[in-house]
């Protein structure tokens, strides 16, 4: 029920039936410039199914390409064709397409960047997650929490980063 900019913030929320309750906390660093973190927390009904759309997303260098992907990501996923068929290939197509998008309006958006997780509950029945960097998807089952993704960091990452012709360097402070 909430797709909002967060300072500090806290929610919670259920399905239309009550049966499925969700919560998240974005917290602020130490850093001194403003927040720069999004989230999606909602459930939605399309096409006669309920869908759970759940993301945070932890800008970097700024907070437009966050505050992009809250606008923008989940729309991108549900209009690809095959959603319903393949959720898994259409949830890629459109981190992909989005992400170009993202780097084809620069000028716009700034030099800054973004980390990204998603989740879509379909029906209360299947759960899709999804990321891209260090922020992750954690479900609670019985009280214990569940990892549902993994992070992805340069240095677990280099291979991948080296091959498409990238480096990855420490950098003082970060």
């Amino acid at each position: 029920l909430v797709s909002t900019r967060s300072s500090s913030s806290t929610g919670k929320g259920k399905n239309h039936e009550g049966s499925i309750k969700y919560g998240f906390t974005l917290v602020k660093g130490k850093a001194n410039h403003p927040m720069e973190d999004y989230h999606v927390a909602k459930f939605v009904q399309t096409q006669g199914k309920e869908l759970g759309l759940f993301a945070i997303y932890d800008g970097h260098l700024g907070d437009r390409v966050p505050s992009y992907l809250q606008k923008h990501l989940f729309s991108n996923i549900l209009k690809e064709d095959e959603f319903w068929n393949d959720p898994g290939a259409s949830i890629s197509k459109a981190y992909l397409s989005t992400d170009q998008t993202i780097l084809s309006h620069s000028s716009d958006l700034g030099r800054g960047g973004s980390t990204a997780v998603t989740a879509i509950l379909i029906n209360g029945q299947i759960l899709w997650t999804a990321n891209v960097g260090d922020s992750r998807a954690v479900l609670s089952r019985k009280g214990q929490a569940v990892q549902l993704t993994t992070d992805h960091e340069p240095n677990t990452e280099r291979g991948i980063i080296e091959n498409k012709g990238g480096f990855v360097s420490n950098l003082p402070g970060t």
